[in-house]
């Protein structure tokens, strides 16, 4: 296989495992930790790159032969290969923002054993399900997904149509990240994105008697200076409580 091909198949899957991890973290925060519907991640329109770099990485792994002489140990060690590969995914992730653009992203710093509050033994733990379930389940319809694009690459189109929104959201978050950096840095503090959005969220539904814009969560009334103070007030307030 030619190298444009496997290009073209890695940012296939990347836009699919974007678009679907996108959809992932939606109901994921709906129903089991925001208990709110919230538009997850960096980003403004519905993709979210971690999941798509994973899906890419679970695939070419999952392409991996592996050979001990036993079929179940060669399973496990895919699994587990999938498994510690996401989660440095995530660790490479949430270090370049927090670093690089005094961003966190997430933050795991509640939870028992983490990293930097990057990472953490449970959210691994879902990552290594997460393999599995791709291994037993996904593996097969992923690669007959990849034969159909391969016979079918006039779709390559629609790909890059993808691509080229996702290419000009991201040049706008990026504008946006180093204008929070550029405050982050002047006051000595690291942006947690989350908490940074639902204070614009409960600052416009409490002040500007209104349901706060589901993709577009930085749009109020008042600027982004403005938000950041709040935010930074906010945190200053609970620092002092603890």
């Amino acid at each position: 296989m030619k190298f444009s091909e496997i290009l073209l198949i890695a940012v296939f899957l990347f836009c699919i495992g974007s678009f679907l991890g996108w959809i992932l973290e939606v109901f994921f925060r709906r129903f089991f930790s925001a208990k709110k519907w919230i538009n997850p991640g960096f980003l403004t329109g519905p993709y979210l790159p971690l999941y798509g770099f994973g899906l890419v990485g679970l695939f070419g792994i999952s392409q991996i032969p592996i050979r001990t002489g036993m079929a179940w140990l060669d399973v496990l060690l895919t699994i587990l290969l999938m498994g510690i590969s996401m989660t440095v995914i995530e660790y490479i992730a949430g270090l370049i923002f927090i670093k690089g653009m005094k961003i966190k992203l997430w933050d795991y710093s509640d939870r028992r054993g983490n990293i930097q509050g990057i990472i953490c033994p449970l959210f691994s733990l879902f990552w290594l399900i997460i393999a599995a379930a791709f291994y037993f389940i996904m593996t097969d319809p992923v690669l007959r997904a990849v034969n159909w694009f391969v016979n079918h690459m006039g779709f390559a189109f629609f790909v890059g149509m993808f691509m080229g929104i996702f290419l000009i959201d991201l040049c706008h978050s990026l504008n946006l990240s180093v204008k929070i950096r550029k405050f982050a840095k002047e006051k000595n503090i690291v942006v947690h994105f989350e908490k940074l959005k639902e204070n614009i969220r409960e600052h416009i539904e409490t002040f500007e008697k209104r349901h706060a814009n589901f993709c577009f969560p930085f749009r109020s009334a008042r600027n982004l200076l403005e938000e950041l103070e709040s935010y930074a007030e906010k945190l200053r307030e609970e620092r002092k409580k603890k």
